[in-house]
């Protein structure tokens, strides 16, 4: 038995994700999506890669990038994981694992009990469940009904997100034993800059608790 891994997602600072590495996190997320409030420069995530890249997982999150977009991207920061939160589909998924040599995670914001039925279909690394906000794509602080993963028959390893904080990670990891959390609004001071003691304060929930 051990504690799930964590990845902090929405990083935008050098100075984050060196934060989130020390404190013990598994991953840490940069969000290559124009129209989110926690968008990283390129630069910065150059930067974040030069520094990090053997410290752990560095994840790069799109949204119905090309596939020459993820791959330059991958090329300039030295991804290891690619986040795939748009409405990509199980062929593009394969073709992104082929082209940059990263792992892959297919995210899904569960609307019911069909996101996770269509979600099996994609045969990636990881499987990442958010909560649903109209508009949205991740980010979105909300929870879903994690009752439902009861009935998830998928062998591919899960990744849980949507609306944890250091104050309901514990019950989430054990109503879901997942693979890893992922947290985003939950420990930040404003999007994208994060709140280093709220870092601490969910690392450290997440720890205390074994799947």
């Amino acid at each position: 038995m051990q504690s799930p891994r964590i990845k902090i997602c929405g990083v935008t600072r050098l100075e984050d994700a060196q934060a989130a590495f020390e404190l013990g996190a598994w991953a840490v997320g940069m969000v290559f999506y124009e129209r989110s409030r926690r968008r990283c420069d390129l630069a910065e995530a150059e930067r974040i890669g030069a520094a990090l890249r053997r410290r752990g997982e560095l994840v790069g999150v799109f949204v119905n990038s090309s596939l020459e977009a993820i791959a330059d991207v991958n090329e300039r920061v030295g991804l290891t994981l690619v986040q795939l939160h748009g409405d990509e589909g199980p062929a593009f998924c394969s073709e992104v694992a082929r082209r940059t040599g990263a792992r892959t995670i297919k995210a899904a914001a569960v609307r019911g009990a069909a996101s996770l039925q269509d979600l099996a279909r994609f045969h990636t690394d990881f499987h990442l469940l958010d909560g649903y906000a109209e508009g949205m794509r991740g980010g979105t602080g909300e929870r879903f009904d994690w009752s439902l993963l009861a009935g998830r028959r998928s062998k591919v390893p899960l990744i849980l997100s949507g609306g944890l904080d250091p104050d309901n990670v514990g019950e989430a990891i054990a109503a879901t034993r997942p693979y890893a959390v992922d947290v985003a609004t939950g420990v930040e001071s404003s999007p994208g800059v994060k709140d280093h003691e709220q870092l601490r304060a969910f690392i450290e929930a997440a720890a205390g608790v074994t799947v």
